[in-house]
């Protein structure tokens, strides 16, 4: 028989008048803790921002509703990437959409399209091409944010580059200016 060079402790094996005790002192802290209720809460939230013209309920356009102007001969566009946010600031929210052809091999080129729709939430529509699939560039990291849609761009330098491996990287933002949308580069951004 071996001895243990720990003695045995007493509180180290339960016995039923420890679960007792436990259960007697759980029912407790309930039957208090329900005595004692906070009251209720006066904070009220601030009032939201009046938009102009916009219910508050409108929902971003849905990019499966729209025909993109992309060129895809026998397959279909496929939207890879989509984000929505106020971006010309009327207070209804547009989707920018990243769309480039179905095809089975190499890496087709994307293009990048805002979508709108009126006021009186008709059908969603292209308001603008942000970037052309003629172009011959994908887009990697895509978001929207602060009124302004940013995207990291993959290139090729020749056509002398394999279409599986872009061999230029640059960021790009557009924000809505004057009834437009500018590109610039957005600071700290680097091309490669």
């Amino acid at each position: 028989m071996q001895s243990s060079a720990v003695p045995e402790l007493a509180h180290t094996h339960t016995r039923p008048i420890h679960w007792l005790a436990t259960a007697t002192a759980v029912a407790g802290v309930v039957a208090f803790s329900s005595v004692l209720q906070p009251g209720a809460a006066t904070a009220a939230q601030p009032a939201a921002p009046e938009t102009r013209s916009a219910p508050a309920h409108m929902a971003p356009p849905d990019p499966a509703a729209v025909t993109f102007p992309i060129e895809c001969g026998p397959v279909k566009a496929v939207v890879q990437k989509r984000a929505s946010g106020d971006l010309d600031g009327d207070g209804r929210p547009e989707t920018v959409a990243v769309v480039h052809c179905d095809s089975p091999m190499g890496t087709p080129p994307d293009g990048v399209y805002v979508l709108t729709r009126d006021a009186d939430g008709g059908k969603p529509r292209v308001v603008a091409t942000l970037l052309d699939p003629k172009d011959g560039t994908t887009v990697s990291d895509f978001a929207v944010h602060d009124g302004a849609v940013t995207a990291t761009l993959l290139g090729y330098s020749s056509a002398d580059v394999p279409r599986c491996c872009p061999d230029e990287k640059s960021d790009a933002k557009w924000r809505w200016r004057g009834g437009s949308f500018v590109r610039s580069t957005p600071a700290g951004a680097r091309s490669v």
